[in-house]
């Protein structure tokens, strides 16, 4: 998965789980799940990972693609917390 150190491929690999949480919680459940109770929580579940992927970069020495995925993840963490603050 990663071989390539690429900026925008880090970014594209950053941005996979926040995008799938939000299909699989937000428009294929529609509020079915219990975790729907904490809407944040699909989210932070998705950041988890991004720093999981990061660490898989990291220890791969693709420093350009692990900078990647770190903006997208502090991107998607700044848009959560932007818009649960605003949605009140």
């Amino acid at each position: 998965m990663f071989k390539k150190n690429n900026l925008f491929l880090g970014i594209l690999y950053g941005f996979i789980p926040p995008v799938l949480a939000w299909l699989i919680f937000a428009v294929l459940l529609k509020n079915d799940a219990i975790v729907m109770d904490k809407p944040a929580a699909p989210y932070l579940i998705a950041i988890l990972l991004n720093f999981v992927i990061l660490r898989f970069s990291a220890r791969a020495h693709l420093d350009k693609t692990s900078n990647g995925i770190m903006i997208a993840t502090f991107a998607c963490t700044i848009l959560i917390f932007v818009l649960k603050i605003y949605a009140r």
